[in-house]
């Protein structure tokens, strides 16, 4: 089957033309920007790309056009589709019906930690010999890609709840029919799509409806939006995760122990890499999900040891000056006070941490959750935002935090001003879920030159 992609540059579409051509598709597309790096891996993956939507691509033909989520009405080249009826599909259909059909799917689905999570998984798997597939949207740092066919039925997937495409505004994961599912967290998020937290909970409540009989819900009992979620109907066995009298974790993020606890019963000990509270629940889902398919607990805590955690998430992008600068993926508030609150536990209260954000996920940019942003930032010393293209004023909304906030419109005059208060022994955490114009670089540049 030859098919062709709109919006193949994203994470997700990226990853499922990848997907498609290790199954032996043709597979060609296109993206308004091709850029590295999902340009070099479509490329070295033998996918032919093609910059912009015009609508001289019909001419090539495929048995089928794979429409990303990011196209709306309006693209050119959709409308072309649209007027001469020719074939198309979303994304996650064809993802689902092509990929996923007739495999055991690990579904890890959630406001916060889905990228992290699906990591842990697929390598607990993988380092316990069972060769899954995966598609995640992150890097993880055991496997440096997002995206793998695999070798066995088991996949598994980052189960989106953002709408599914154009055609179709279910939430994605309602294509996915998994067998096995983690349900971690649930607040309220993609304000662009959802008009409150009980929408997104109705699409959580579909996607339990597809679940099988014999299949499992991982489920974070410390969650009342996930409880309400089963409450409406749940046919799947249930086991709970972060609960004191079920499955929960204990650890220091300083030693990097970890404990694995079933009420007051030690289950049994590791030692990793990851820190913060949040993770240690992630990796007690993972590990449940894992033993649903046959991974003993112990054999699933031995593998966490060998954990390299996510690109993106606290990666040390490098040091100049003594002045350490940190990338991290957050940008709602509840990730960005965990985020922050993290490093703190790690550095300790007399190292001075710089936060520099920018609100630019869909929800962020509408104002939705400004008012929580002052909250999630306390820990931090100072605290640095990009404000161009929001439709609010974020120094207002900053303004609880008195003269410790900076918010700037110019990018060049906001590495500026981080470079003019960092000292020696400053942690930079660079909080945002795109490039952020490359100001990690730009920052270690002029860190560097200031010498």
């Amino acid at each position: 089957m030859h098919i062709h992609i709109l919006g193949v540059c994203g994470t997700f579409m990226g990853g499922i033309a990848q997907l498609a051509r290790a199954a032996g598709h043709r597979v060609t597309g296109c993206d308004l920007n091709v850029y590295p790096p999902m340009s070099d891996q479509l490329s070295a993956a033998g996918i032919e790309l093609i910059s912009g939507y015009g609508e001289e691509q019909l001419a090539l033909a495929p048995d089928l056009f794979v429409i990303g989520n990011a196209i709306s009405r309006g693209n050119p080249l959709l409308e072309a589709i649209l007027d001469q009826g020719l074939p198309y599909v979303s994304g996650p259909q064809w993802f689902a019906e092509h990929i996923l059909q007739g495999r055991w799917v690990l579904a890890v689905a959630g406001t916060h930690g889905k990228t992290t999570t699906s990591s842990m998984l697929a390598w607990i798997l993988e380092d316990c010999g069972y060769a899954p597939g995966f598609l995640i949207g992150g890097v993880p740092l055991n496997f440096g890609v997002s995206a793998r066919f695999g070798e066995s039925p088991f996949f598994v997937v980052e189960a989106d709840e953002y709408d599914t495409a154009f055609c179709d505004k279910r939430s994605k994961f309602i294509h996915y029919r998994p067998k096995t599912a983690i349900l971690n967290n649930l607040e309220f998020d993609h304000a662009d799509i959802f008009a409150d937290l009980a929408a997104i909970e109705t699409q959580f409540h579909h996607l339990v409806r597809t679940m099988p009989r014999i299949g499992q819900i991982v489920t974070n009992r410390g969650e009342a939006s996930l409880e309400r979620v089963l409450a409406r109907g749940c046919w799947s066995e249930q086991v709970g995760f972060n609960d004191p009298a079920g499955f929960h974790a204990k650890g220091d993020d300083a030693s990097g122990a970890f404990a694995l606890y079933e009420g007051e019963r030690l289950v049994g000990e590791t030692t990793w890499e990851v820190t913060g509270d949040h993770n240690r629940a992630n990796a007690v889902a993972a590990l449940l999900a894992a033993r649903h398919v046959g991974v003993r607990l112990e054999d699933g805590l031995a593998a966490l040891s060998r954990f390299k955690n996510v690109k993106r998430r606290m990666e040390v992008r490098g040091v100049a000056g003594g002045v350490t600068v940190v990338d991290d993926f957050a940008h709602h508030p509840t990730a960005i006070a965990t985020t922050v609150a993290g490093l703190r536990r790690k550095v300790g209260a007399d190292t001075r941490i710089l936060a520099v954000l920018e609100p630019r996920s869909n929800t962020m940019k509408l104002g939705v959750m400004k008012d929580a942003l002052p909250g999630s930032l306390v820990q931090a010393d100072r605290v640095f935002c990009y404000g161009a293209n929001l439709g609010w004023d974020a120094a207002s909304a900053l303004a609880p935090l008195g003269d410790k906030a900076v918010v700037r419109d110019d990018l060049a005059a906001l590495v500026a001003d981080v470079v003019a208060v960092a000292r020696p022994g400053d942690q930079v955490l660079v909080m945002s879920n795109g490039g952020f114009g490359g100001i990690h670089g730009k920052l270690l540049d002029a860190l560097a030159a200031r010498g």
